[in-house]
């Protein structure tokens, strides 16, 4: 599915609450000079003030995400351009779009759709590009009628990046396809200073009030995607930012369309819903699904080459650190050392802000707080590490590291590397479900221990028992298999450790 080039897709069927929510969509965006309906576009005018922002809700099943690919398509089809952190068209009266996600991971699972998603991070961010380039560019785009003449492209490569645009879509993608590097066409990144358009924004519920007045104040329109079941950012206290809009800017989905799959692990995401439900009854019901289908599994111990591939989902962060030393232990790993491929999540940039242009790069390689990573082996450097950021689709980079893997009983933390700035790391094995919001994996192992002490806790957020929030956002980050692991046991690892799978 190609967004740059809409009469490849077929429209999608809509039910009737997601027909409800195209009918209010398209009348704000026809308020805003896009006719999606009739595929026309008015010229774009710079509005005053903040942007309005729109929102349509729903649990997962619900068809958040098919109604937005289904509206990024439409924007594709009136015409409008797609904003991506790699190219943007130039002309200020262009009209455009930008899909939006708050974490790499997921921005992937739409990429994976066939929809161009970034993250809110790094559109805060412009590319400065060779102007040799940016003309190639601007041709390949079809923003520019007249082939360009120049001397950094043969005509055969100028042919092959067209051609390679017509079929995917991406400037960057096709010039590479012409043996362009990123580093020959992008040489610096810039804050925005100029608005844009129009964003659609999925996992919504994990957007801070302070990143949505961001967004209000680049794009005209922006239009969030979201779960009200998923936990709230920490600090908020239960609340989204979709929750303070006024009835008329909000439209929650009702039906659940992946039904139809039959999915167990939905089945039992919207049994947490069920009003007075315990986690004794909960834990009948995945054990009793687990008799019935594959896709669910009773596991008595964690699965430490699982873990390889997508991390334990825990609550307590006491229960992460010990998961963590257990899978190295498994792994066999020296408790000194960190092997290649053991999984990693950066946990922020230690930079001043003199070094700004340094952050820029880091993030725009898709190095921000909450990345996955896969630690590839030293850099070239003293303090610099190889890693490949996962849903970036880079190969690697080689960036300096603050690499910590915590200890369990509060021992001091192992520094494994220790650039005196750069890029923090942890150890990703286990992460705690809060973290996990915005990604999905195709096996995910929940830790259930930690979900029955959540339960004998007795907490609530915005009215509803923890527990089951934590547990709706733990199984629904499983694509195909869910893995309930009961005790706190790990078994030996029976492969070698190996990089993790983008995806």
């Amino acid at each position: 599915m190609l967004l740059d080039n809409p009469r490849t897709e077929a429209p999608l069927p809509l039910s009737d609450d997601q027909a409800a929510a195209w009918a209010m969509l398209a009348a704000r965006l026809k308020a805003h000079g896009v006719d999606i309906e009739a595929g026309d576009t008015t010229p774009r005018t710079e509005a005053a003030g903040e942007g309005e922002v729109l929102a349509i809700t729903g649990k997962a099943g619900s068809g958040k995400t098919v109604l937005l690919a289904r509206l990024a398509h439409g924007l594709a089809a009136a015409g409008l351009r797609s904003v991506r952190p790699d190219y943007e068209p130039k002309r200020r009266d262009a009209r455009s779009f930008a899909v939006l996600a708050p974490t790499n991971k997921a921005a992937s699972v739409l990429q994976a759709r066939g929809v161009p998603a970034t993250t809110i991070h790094r559109i805060v961010y412009t590319p400065v590009y060779d102007p040799d380039f940016e003309e190639i560019a601007e041709w390949i785009a079809g923003e520019r009628h007249a082939r360009p003449a120049t001397d950094a492209m043969t005509p055969e490569a100028l042919d092959r990046a067209k051609a390679s645009f017509e079929s995917h879509g991406s400037v960057a993608s096709a010039l590479a396809a012409a043996g362009v590097r990123g580093s020959d066409f992008i040489t610096g990144w810039k804050r925005r200073d100029e608005p844009l358009d129009i964003a659609l924004v999925d996992e919504a519920s994990m957007i801070e009030p302070r990143q949505l007045q961001d967004l209000s104040e680049i794009f005209g329109l922006v239009i969030l995607f979201g779960d009200p079941a998923q936990l709230a950012p920490v600090g908020e206290r239960g609340a989204m930012v979709f929750d303070s809009l006024p009835p008329a800017r909000r439209l929650a989905l009702s039906r659940i369309h992946r039904q139809a799959e039959d999915s167990p692990i939905l089945d039992l995401a919207h049994l947490l819903g069920r009003e007075g439900l315990s986690f004794e009854a909960f834990e009948d019901a995945v054990r009793e699904a687990a008799t019935r289908d594959p896709r669910v599994v009773i596991a008595p111990r964690a699965d430490a080459d699982l873990m390889c591939e997508s991390p334990m989902l825990v609550w307590r962060n006491k229960t992460r650190l010990r998961l963590i030393a257990a899978f190295r232990a498994a792994h066999g790993i020296a408790p000194d050392a960190l092997a290649p491929g053991e999984p990693l999540i950066c946990d922020g940039l230690e930079l001043p802000l003199k070094r700004r242009k340094e952050r820029i790069a880091l993030e725009a390689h898709g190095l921000i707080k909450g990345a996955q990573a896969v630690y590839l082996g030293p850099g070239a450097r003293p303090a610099y590490q190889r890693v490949r950021i996962i849903g970036t689709g880079e190969p690697g980079v080689s960036v300096a590291s603050i690499i910590q893997i915590e200890q369990p009983d509060g021992a001091e933390p192992l520094l494994v590397s220790a650039a005196r700035m750069g890029a923090v790391f942890l150890h990703g094995a286990a992460v705690t479900i809060h973290k996990a919001q915005g990604s999905q994996w195709p096996r995910v192992q929940v830790f259930a221990p930690d979900l029955w002490a959540a339960a004998r806790a007795g907490q609530t957020e915005a009215g509803l028992p923890l527990w089951a929030r934590l547990a709706y956002v733990a199984i629904t980050r499983a694509e195909r298999e869910l893995v309930w692991v009961t005790r706190a046991m790990i078994g030996r690892a029976a492969k070698p450790l190996g990089g993790a799978q983008d995806g």
